[in-house]
């Protein structure tokens, strides 16, 4: 497998490229990942199974329309394919270390920069991908809360449901969504999809570097919302954010209905107590 991995790095880069070392290294939840070096060069390469491979494609098409944006930085694809039993990816290899609040303002404003990247076929992607290791469906489609409704949130609810998941108050939530979004005028912006704290993260340059997406085109606020999930960024990344691009007036309910999608996912992965979140955060919502 790795023999066929070096040669696939050697004909994208143009020189033999021939691995010496190979060290485990943290690859996400889903995913292997090994630092793989030849003394001179070093990739960082994921690894799945061989049924997977889509899931590593969908990533490299979404980290390089991200670089095209010349805004924020993402560790560029090298290359991807099947090896054997497994699937995998070669990613730039990043040194990463601690930020500093210079950073983390850096890192915002870079962000804003990147959501202002739009499209003209609406919302969605040209390929499904996943959050986690559950499909994310991006059929386009002209309307964000159609999108919403039936792509994110209607979907998770349809998994949720088979899992035993109860949500007494679903039908209510999608039908008050017209409401909830009424003066909120949105553009499709280029998303990272997924970005919490284990997303994003800053080179031992200090130089901001977000990774692992879950790309398509949406509302922006998704990705605000998603940073205060699991305990929030820095305030320098929101001071640099809404410095670039303010944020609407509105957000914080939306944060609340936009998060849902995660938890959502999160009971639809792991069970346990997010169903119970989940109702609540409807809850809120609705109020």
């Amino acid at each position: 497998m790795w023999t066929e991995i070096d040669v696939h790095i050697s004909r994208v880069i143009g020189e033999k490229f021939q691995s010496q070392q190979r060290r485990s290294v943290s690859g996400g939840c889903i995913n292997q990942g090994y630092a793989v070096s030849d003394r001179t060069l070093t990739y960082f390469v994921k690894l799945n199974q061989a049924s997977q491979v889509a899931m590593f494609e969908a990533e490299a098409l979404g980290l390089e329309q991200m670089l095209a944006t010349n805004s924020i930085r993402v560790p560029k694809p090298i290359c991807w394919g099947v090896a054997g039993n497994s699937g995998y990816i070669v990613l730039e290899w990043l040194e990463m270390g601690g930020g500093n609040s210079t950073s983390w303002e850096e890192m915002g404003r870079k962000l804003a920069m990147m959501h202002k990247a739009t499209n003209q076929q609406g919302y969605g992607w040209d390929m499904n991908n996943t959050i986690g290791s559950t499909p994310q469906i991006n059929t386009w489609t002209a309307d964000w809360i159609q999108f919403y409704a039936k792509h994110r949130l209607g979907y998770q609810f349809h998994l949720a449901r088979r899992r035993g998941g109860s949500f007494p108050k679903q039908d209510e939530l999608l039908a008050a969504l017209p409401e909830i979004l009424a003066d909120h005028e949105v553009q499709p912006s280029l998303v990272h999809g997924d970005l919490w704290g284990g997303n994003a993260g800053c080179t031992v340059a200090g130089e901001p570097v977000i990774f692992d997406p879950a790309t398509y085109f949406g509302d922006r606020e998704v990705d605000i919302a998603m940073t205060e999930l699991f305990g929030g960024f820095p305030a320098a990344f929101y001071k640099g954010y809404n410095q670039e691009f303010p944020l609407d007036a509105g957000y914080e309910r939306r944060k609340t209905l936009y998060n849902l999608y995660h938890i959502l996912n999160h009971f639809n992965l792991f069970g346990g107590g997010y169903a119970s979140q989940a109702n609540r955060m409807i809850e809120q919502i609705l109020r």
